[in-house]
């Protein structure tokens, strides 16, 4: 897979220097960061869509997709896909390969501010239908 990624991440540096008009890849790249973000956050709700109404095949050609706007945000971010391999391994000697890292169970609170209490909003998406939007 790292190789597809790979290539992918090399065609995406290449399409840079095209003409936005005729290259989405460019024209990603040349919005900024914002855009290029947005684009990515878009894609991963349309996966999470999917698979929770089981379209296996939705969600296949959603997450190529997604992988595509990861790739483009990583090269305007100027991230490359060994960057992301390499905190992958390191990642797997600390915990094993399917572990994410965990949070901090504690913040140090910054003393110049006052404290303030931040929830994360609930979002139920058992019992119903969830649609994209076109």
């Amino acid at each position: 897979m790292s190789d597809s990624i790979e290539r992918l991440y090399q065609a995406v540096i290449a399409a840079r220097d095209l003409d936005p008009a005729i290259s989405r890849t460019a024209r990603l790249l040349q919005r900024g960061p914002a855009k290029m973000a947005k684009k990515l956050a878009e894609e991963a709700i349309e996966v999470v869509i999917d698979a929770v109404n089981a379209k296996r095949e939705a969600v296949v050609r959603e997450s190529a997709d997604l992988l595509y706007n990861l790739t483009v945000l990583w090269a305007g971010a100027g991230v490359v896909p060994d960057d992301v391999w390499q905190e992958m391994e390191r990642r797997e000697r600390l915990l094993g390969i399917a572990e994410k890292l965990p949070k901090p169970a504690v913040k140090i609170p910054n003393p110049t501010t006052p404290p303030r209490i931040t929830r994360r909003p609930i979002v139920a998406l058992e019992g119903r239908a969830l649609r994209k939007r076109h």
